[in-house]
């Protein structure tokens, strides 16, 4: 994949950052309808990036942008080396089905500063975004072996990511959105447990709706357009060659020939009228925020072993090291369980 180097105004000295696969990551954020203006403003704004203290077991350092709308995370090289290697399967996943949950990678960098090793990071949509009412948030991997996190008190001013087990007693309420949600999932799961993954995460938070937003759009139509919107077209924008490196000439050809949508066998669905609507879901009474993270752990011979490890420290016991199609379904099964 190709790299590109990029100058920046006033660097450390020494100071280099590398984007990899730019054009791809361009067509894609122009494929999700972000502007291209706007994602630069965010990335460069004047006002400090937060800090994100995450209780992930990872030694990944995570940002915010000061507007919250996307996230910044370091990774490892193989992490990053994994997903170029199946970024056109993720492409095409996304093609097919651009109300996907998987959240949406906008960007892979590198920074090198002198004398310092080289440190990669990926750019993403924030799924808890616009997070001002936002009432709870759950990190869930349909397990229960160490998922538990203490909450905090209700006056603190730090946000929790809460975990399986404190998710009982709950449920998702989607009404009519519930069938959409379970078969989305299925797809998925399905496209991560073919990557032979493991270990990722659906993130789910709440938020109460006000009274006006439970009416429905009366413009149905620019809804439905808007629901569409980017799942063709764009497509069609990009140049062969460019697109050609990444997601195969089967694919260009379909999305080119394509003149209609089919709403039900690419499982969209009508997105609300609010920021982030790919990763949100209104129900009767909340909107829930829902997007799944972390797809990076390969089930490898290490972590063969760490199941089996895993299998006599907790015996009959539920926890996230299985195989990828266990892991799938287990998930699955969660929501089908968690949902009304």
């Amino acid at each position: 994949m190709p790299c590109y180097v990029i100058s920046l105004a006033l660097p450390p000295q020494g100071f280099e950052l590398t984007t990899m696969a730019g054009p791809v990551f361009a067509h894609f954020r122009r494929f999700l309808g972000l502007e291209e203006k706007d994602y630069q403003n965010s990335l460069s704004s004047s006002h400090c990036f937060l800090q994100f203290i995450s209780n992930s077991k990872s030694k990944a350092n995570f940002f915010l942008t000061n507007d919250k709308r996307f996230f910044l995370k370091t990774q490892e090289k193989w992490e990053i080396q994994f997903l170029l290697s199946k970024l056109a399967l993720y492409i095409h996943h996304l093609h097919e089905y651009p109300h996907s949950l998987l959240v949406k990678f906008l960007g892979i960098h590198s920074i090198k500063v002198a004398r310092e090793k080289k440190k990669y990071f990926i750019i993403m949509q924030s799924i808890f975004y616009p997070d001002n009412r936002i009432t709870e948030r759950y990190d869930i991997k349909g397990c229960r072996v160490s998922r538990w996190t203490e909450p905090l008190p209700e006056d603190s001013h730090i946000i929790t990511v809460l975990k399986d087990l404190n998710f009982e007693g709950h449920t998702i309420s989607l009404g009519s959105q519930r069938n959409w949600f379970i078969k989305q999932m299925e797809l998925d799961t399905t496209f991560l447990r073919n990557l032979n993954v493991l270990d990722y995460s659906l993130l789910v938070a709440f938020q109460k709706l006000h009274l006006d937003e439970k009416q429905p759009n009366k413009n149905i139509m620019s809804r439905i357009a808007k629901s569409v919107h980017g799942a063709w077209g764009e497509a069609s924008s990009v140049p062969s060659d460019r697109l050609s490196r990444y997601v195969k000439k089967s694919t260009i050809s379909s999305l080119r020939r394509s003149k209609a949508y089919n709403l039900a066998a690419h499982n969209c669905r009508l997105l609300p009228d609010v920021l982030n609507a790919l990763h949100t879901l209104d129900g009767p009474e909340h909107r829930y925020f829902i997007g799944i993270i972390d797809f990076f752990t390969v089930y490898n011979l290490r972590k063969r072993i760490e199941f089996l490890w895993k299998s006599l420290l907790h015996p009959g016991g539920s926890f996230s090291t299985v195989n990828p199609t266990r892991y799938a379904s287990r998930l699955c099964q969660w929501v089908e369980t968690h949902t009304v």
